[in-house]
């Protein structure tokens, strides 16, 4: 039995297949989403994350939803904390929130490790 190797992992990924399937050249699919083409490219490349507005508008011309979208992307989970999970699991936050929560709590954890590595002294507390 094959394994599906050809699903798209990333929503740049399966943003570029939906624009592939779809028959739709990356110029013209930009037009009509009103970005430029650089912009569209950085995106399906995961260069760039779409803003809300603009995962929207590309999700209604490929005639998809944006949930739709956003639910096909197979998360990274190797060593996912549970926050991570809780951030991505949460039914009340909009995608643009879940990646400013989610980068600022990888920011705040990169800088607790980086003072430990550091310092090797006693745990970093909460006056810090």
């Amino acid at each position: 039995m094959k394994q599906d190797d050809e699903r798209p992992t990333t929503l740049g990924e399966l943003i570029r297949r939906q624009r592939e399937l779809a028959e739709l050249p990356m110029r013209q699919l930009a037009s009509m989403v009103g970005i430029s083409n650089p912009y569209l490219s950085q995106i399906e490349r995961n260069l760039r994350a779409p803003s809300d507005r603009v995962l929207h508008a590309i999700a209604e011309q490929l005639h998809v939803s944006a949930d739709a979208l956003v639910s096909q992307v197979t998360p990274e989970t190797d060593g996912e904390s549970a926050v991570t999970k809780a951030l991505r699991e949460d039914p009340d936050l909009t995608n643009a929130q879940r990646r400013s929560l989610e980068e600022m709590y990888e920011a705040f954890r990169e800088v607790t490790v980086a003072k430990r590595r550091r310092g090797g002294g006693p745990p970093i507390s909460d006056a810090e």
